[in-house]
């Protein structure tokens, strides 16, 4: 029997909890749902992701307004997927900011993105007729940029490590609280989307460069909030095998001249006692190994992903 086509029948309300992680420092988790962060600064607010619309946006700037009525000057994108920035108006952010990949990767394949995102997660694109048009940075970067928080809060360090859930992810590190927002480069107990990765060095040096920081704090772009050294390296790991083992599954199948539709059965054989009970496990998995099988094959950039093929590889996968 067929699956429901990626998360299109998931369409109950997510539990939303706001955690105040330091003074000043929030993060808003939904059960697997995208994660989304503010930090205070001494007279302004920088914001971590958009969210998919304006209007979920707003749901959860009235949450923030509770704790601060600071405006927002920056807000931080950690990449291009369509479900972190196109709620970008409603923040009216004097700056937003981006790796300069994901400036290049908007203009190249945003609209096809925004397209597919909303077809596989209808949920998320909660009052999808209130975005105005692709969230476009103002400020970009293409190793490190540093804000002053101001008084005595210290810096915010927004940095991008490598390749990884995409060509341009970034994360921002409190360096002060020890608190890192992750983005999606790493998970917490939910499944990876891994369709636009770079796998072999999002699994190396990428992640062994988010270790290194030695936060004690976690953020990941899904699941709970990680507290204290072991969770937060616990997620980090966890990231990292789900992508080392679709490696070595999808390798094994091509050394051996099988098919793609054979990858994804041995795929999700080694991975679904472990994580197949996570969020999103089912929905990911096709457009993960499709991309893994792309670049063990030599694919170096990823295909880019419209409606169509989307369901193409879905329908070979999972029908």
């Amino acid at each position: 029997m067929s699956k429901d086509f990626a998360s299109s029948a998931d369409l109950g309300e997510k539990q939303q909890t706001l955690e105040i992680l330091a003074d000043g420092v929030y993060a808003l988790t939904a059960e697997g749902d995208p994660n989304i962060g503010a930090i205070e600064g001494e007279d302004f607010v920088v914001c971590f992701e958009a969210l998919a619309t304006p209007v979920a946006a707003q749901d959860w700037l009235r949450k923030l307004r509770e704790h601060t009525d600071k405006p927002v000057r920056y807000l931080v994108l950690s990449h291009y997927h369509a479900v972190r920035v196109l709620g970008a108006s409603a923040f009216d952010a004097e700056i937003i900011v981006s790796h300069e990949n994901t400036a290049q990767l908007i203009a190249e394949r945003g609209k096809q993105d925004w397209e597919s995102e909303f077809g596989r997660m209808p949920r998320l694109a909660k009052g999808a007729d209130s975005v105005p048009g692709l969230t476009w940075p103002t400020v970009t970067f293409a190793d490190k940029l540093s804000i002053d928080l101001g008084g005595d809060r210290g810096e915010l360090i927004l940095q991008h490590f490598g390749r990884g859930h995409t060509e341009g992810d970034i994360v921002a590190w409190l360096p002060r609280q020890k608190i890192l927002f992750a983005g999606d480069l790493v998970e917490a107990q939910a499944a990876l989307y891994t369709g636009d990765a770079f796998h072999r060095d999002w699994s190396t040096t990428t992640l062994d460069a988010v270790k290194a920081l030695q936060a004690e704090v976690l953020i990941g772009g899904r699941g709970a909030v990680s507290h204290g050294r072991d969770a937060v390296d616990a997620a980090i790991e966890q990231t990292r095998h789900f992508i080392q083992v679709m490696l070595t599954e999808v390798d094994a199948v091509q050394q051996r001249g099988g098919t793609l539709k054979e990858a994804f059965t041995a795929v999700h054989a080694a991975l679904a006692d472990q994580y197949g009970h996570w969020p999103i496990f089912e929905h990911c998995l096709p457009f993960d190994v499709s991309r893994v099988w792309d670049e063990l094959s030599g694919i170096e950039r990823p295909v880019v992903w419209t409606a169509a093929r989307d369901r193409e590889v879905w329908d070979q996968l999972q029908g």
